[in-house]
């Protein structure tokens, strides 16, 4: 697409934008001084819905007129949200299900495809990963190591983090992954590694891997693969069935709005549902509903990915999901990917026109190999450059040691909001140690 300078192309892009009715459907947060915010950190935590607000009424209000009574709705309200989980995960319905937190969901699925022997027994992961994945991956080997240490006397040397963690490193000098390079450490080390667990997008970089050429060639190294899609589900477009990967866990109050603390969901694809070998860990919730309250002492177990459940999902921190997906399902995921490639462009087209030094986007330049995140790292103080946006009403994410990450929301982020957040990060730029603007 062709891009043009000055705010009027930005006005002609929002009157011509066909998703330009949904922006007001969410509540925008107030910045420092209490005027509306210039919102670009949905990387972090969406905007909230105003869908939700009746909706939360609504359910409150059925606990207080009808108390316990209200489970009649309660109990299949989960499923309420598989259809829009499926359609954005690119998944059979049978293969998603609502339920936990992301961490909690990531070491669960550890549990049942984590499953080491002697000679295959390695994590690959991404070295700059979210730290809550290296610390599942890592408590997972620990706790793995003890428990064989306990039952043999043996000290297991294998099951240590130096062992049995593979780091996924970029290249000297580079910012992200290779494809190729990933491809070649699975192929070099495969015949050792029981897990690939990656992200789906760095949180970081903003960097999109290629998920089915890794689960292929995972695969043909005889490891299972899975993707923690915390930065990925509702920002780019997934095909978790059709790529084959084995599991997948996302939260939902990035990209999917759906608040802080709400609920999350797994990915497992089909193949597996049946497999009474993989350990699980079992809970009330896993029976059908057919016979659940029977009350039986032996489990009636799904056979869909619902028999991973827990217990049932809780419904407050629920609903702000399914308000959100709500929004998607209506908005269409093929029109929302479409516009997040034209306004992190424009964001990209408009920061690359200031023809500066003082900072680079380290963030893939293909849009095929990112979503709506741009991270940008500041060459010096970008510390202060962060503090004077967030000043003048941007509200952005700051990574140490030099990183300030802005996110174009399709769903509630416009061109002139673009066009005016990197106005006031050219003027942040200037500002420090009085440099001047080439804007």
């Amino acid at each position: 697409m062709k891009y043009e300078q000055g705010s009027s192309f930005a006005q002609k892009m929002d009157e011509a934008d066909p998703l330009k009715a949904f922006r007001v459907r969410f509540d925008m947060p107030a910045d420092k001084n209490g005027g509306k915010a210039l919102y670009f950190c949905g990387n972090s935590l969406g905007a909230k819905p105003k869908n939700l607000s009746p909706a939360l009424k609504e359910h409150l209000d059925i606990w207080a007129q009808r108390g316990v009574y209200g489970y009649q709705e309660w109990l299949p309200i989960y499923t309420r949200a598989t259809k829009g989980l499926a359609a954005l995960s690119g998944a059979k319905e049978t293969e998603v299900v609502a339920m936990s937190t992301l961490s909690a969901n990531l070491h669960h699925m550890m549990i049942s495809f984590y499953n080491p022997t002697p000679e295959r027994y390695k994590i690959l992961y991404e070295s700059n990963a979210f730290p809550s994945d290296s610390y599942v991956i890592a408590s997972q080997i620990d706790m793995t190591g003890k428990k064989l240490t306990h039952f043999t006397g043996k000290k297991q040397s294998a099951f240590t983090r130096e062992n049995a963690m593979i780091e996924l490193r970029p290249r000297k000098g580079e910012a992200t992954l290779r494809t190729e390079d990933i491809e070649k450490t699975i192929d070099e080390q495969g015949d050792s590694i029981a897990l690939i667990l990656i992200g789906g997008n760095n949180f970081y970089t903003g960097q999109t891997f290629d998920m089915e050429r890794i689960t292929k060639k995972g695969h043909e190294k005889g490891c299972v693969v899975g993707f923690d899609l915390a930065h990925s589900i509702g920002n780019v477009e997934l095909k978790l069935h059709d790529w084959g990967v084995d599991f997948a866990c996302w939260c939902s109050y990035k990209y999917l709005n759906s608040g802080p603390g709400a609920v999350a969901a797994i990915f497992i694809h089909e193949r597996h549902h049946n497999n009474r070998d993989l350990p699980r860990l079992m809970g009330w919730w896993a029976n059908r509903p057919e016979t659940r309250f029977e009350m039986r002492q032996e489990i009636d177990a799904y056979t869909t990915a619902e028999a991973w459940q827990f217990s049932n999902v809780p419904v407050l921190t629920f609903l702000p999901l399914l308000a959100s997906l709500d929004i998607f399902m209506e908005a269409g995921m093929k029109n929302i990917l479409e516009k997040s490639r034209k306004l992190t462009g424009y964001m990209e087209f408009l920061l690359d026109s200031l023809e500066t030094d003082k900072f680079k986007i380290i963030t893939p330049r293909d849009p095929a190999r990112r979503g709506a995140q741009l991270s940008i790292v500041v060459q010096e103080n970008g510390k202060q450059v962060f503090d004077a946006l967030a000043a003048a009403g941007v509200i952005g994410d700051w990574r140490n040691p030099d990183c300030i990450r802005l996110t174009p929301a399709p769903l509630y982020n416009s061109y002139e909001d673009v066009y005016k957040c990197v106005e006031i990060f050219a003027g942040a730029l200037s500002s420090i140690k009085g440099g001047e603007s080439a804007h």
